[in-house]
């Protein structure tokens, strides 16, 4: 790295334009993971602005709503994004066929279904890709544990994850999805997560 982590995050950590143009730099394989949940077509349009070919990579659990998916589908034409999906390894239909619907996250098996549809997807992306820049649209707003993170950080395997948002309110991502005249998605469900300000588990392991 040119600087110091701590240097970026304290003059760029407030600035996501500036940090998106700075991270990439750092790196050779760049990725930005998406959900397709509210607000995300910000980071779409900020990463694409200055790397239109930059892999988007989309963990599609399968469960995602049907507003969901036409959202998704939607951003990823406007934007011409280059996607890359990422499924797990069982259909929807062929793991309730043999388990039944979704467990809720009190059920002991939740943390097999999460693994299952969120985590191995991942984790199979990043082996096949071999990213060394990640960017996320993780904002501190949306639960305690991301309210301790930092814009910029270094995994223990060496990749660089970049959150340029982090520090925006909804507010600020309200104004540039207006002034860029982005779509927004707000029927939006995410079943390892179910509530709201809950983790999912695949930032606190990554």
């Amino acid at each position: 790295m040119s600087s110091s982590l701590d240097e970026i995050n304290r003059d760029l950590g407030n600035n996501p334009q500036a940090l998106v143009e700075w991270a990439l730099t750092q790196g050779e394989r760049p990725i930005c993971t998406t959900n397709f949940r509210p607000f995300e077509a910000v980071i779409l349009h900020m990463v694409t602005q200055v790397k239109p070919d930059m892999p988007i990579v989309w963990m599609d659990s399968g469960y995602n709503t049907e507003a969901t998916y036409q959202f998704a589908d939607e951003v990823i034409k406007q934007l011409n994004l280059n996607i890359a999906s990422f499924v797990p390894r069982r259909t929807r239909a062929h793991r309730e066929a043999l388990e039944g619907l979704m467990p809720g996250i009190d059920d002991p098996r939740h943390a097999a279904f999460t693994q299952e549809v969120k985590i191995e997807p991942f984790e199979r992306a990043l082996s096949e890709m071999r990213p060394d820049i990640w960017f996320t649209a993780l904002r501190a707003e949306d639960t305690p544990e991301r309210a301790k993170m930092q814009p910029v950080s270094r995994n223990s395997d060496g990749l660089v994850k970049v959150a340029p948002l982090l520090h925006w309110s909804a507010k600020d991502m309200y104004q540039y999805l207006q002034a860029h005249g982005l779509p927004n998605n707000f029927d939006y469900f995410d079943p390892t997560k179910v509530e709201e300000k809950r983790e999912c588990g695949l930032h606190l392991q990554h």
